[in-house]
């Protein structure tokens, strides 16, 4: 399952690589930010409690919707 979290002023975190080690790539408005190696660095650029994890719903199978 991907990860990602979400704060205010459109700030997104989400896991990657670049050059073959993990980092967390840190965009604003879908704009490249920083890759940071630690969550010390994210925290530099947002502040950590203002994040939510982003969290994706499998799809339920023969589900419609009552209306």
């Amino acid at each position: 399952m991907d990860r990602r979290w979400v704060g205010p002023g459109g700030f997104e975190i989400v896991p990657a690589r670049h050059e073959g080690r993990q980092v967390l790539r840190v965009s604003r408005h879908g704009a490249f930010v920083a890759d940071c190696a630690s969550v010390a660095e994210v925290a530099r650029l947002v502040d950590l409690a203002d994040l939510c994890e982003v969290i994706a719903m499998p799809a339920r199978r023969g589900y419609e919707a009552v209306g």
